[in-house]
């Protein structure tokens, strides 16, 4: 598995602009970039590698200063979609765009392809928006990443008829998102029946494994089988 940064389906995105400017000025301007890598660091939401491609929301000649220019751990809640709805989305504080931090440095970048044509729903602040999936973000080799009652996945969405966050990349977790796909399965409504397990599975785990070793070990190879 990559750790701190791995390559992603890339996306063109806009930057909020203040963020290449350490919040001082440019606000409520953007940057055209293309956002290429993903960065996982602990306790932190997810930033991503970008490269600008020169165009701005309020160029008037085409002058192209940041053409090429690269810029890494750009945080999530800077990036804003390519496609744009009725004007330029409203910020999200960081527990709106990704509820849990980063939880390791270790990390793996994958699609899922049989969720990856299908609208998704995500659940911000109570409410329910349609989003387009990207990608995912897992995670290991912490004691939260591991840990079956703490572990999240990271599903990286563009918000869609989401009023004034129409356009932002969030990063939810399973229980934040529904996958709808009406060929496969009626999507269901309300909170599921669900709750975390605590336990970890492996076969060592039962009694009965003590109790009848000959059970586990024996194989084509047995005695008994001769």
């Amino acid at each position: 598995m990559p750790y701190l940064q791995s390559n992603i389906p890339h996306f063109n995105c806009w930057v909020r602009r203040e963020y290449t400017c350490n919040h001082e000025q440019y606000h409520g301007e953007f940057l055209h970039a293309m956002a290429i890598a993903v960065t996982t660091m602990p306790n932190r939401c997810l930033s991503f590698q970008l490269i600008f491609t020169g165009h701005e929301s309020t160029e008037e000649e085409y002058d192209n200063v940041h053409g090429g220019a690269m810029w890494a751990r750009m945080p999530i809640t800077a990036l804003v979609a390519d496609e744009l709805g009725e004007g330029w989305p409203e910020p999200m504080a960081v527990h709106e765009v990704q509820p849990w931090d980063c939880p390791s440095h270790t990390h793996a970048v994958y699609v899922l392809d049989r969720a990856t044509p299908c609208p998704w729903m995500a659940k911000i602040d109570g409410e329910f928006y349609p989003a387009k999936y990207l990608f995912t973000v897992d995670y290991t080799d912490t004691s939260v990443a591991d840990d079956p009652a703490q572990h999240k996945q990271a599903h990286v969405l563009q918000l869609l008829q989401a009023g004034s966050w129409t356009g932002n990349i969030v990063a939810l977790p399973n229980n934040r998102v529904r996958v709808t796909h009406p060929a496969w399965f009626e999507t269901g409504q309300g909170a599921p029946d669900f709750k975390p397990s605590q336990h970890i599975h492996y076969s060592k785990s039962d009694l009965d494994y003590t109790l009848d070793v000959n059970r586990i070990f024996d194989n084509i190879y047995s005695e008994k089988e001769k």
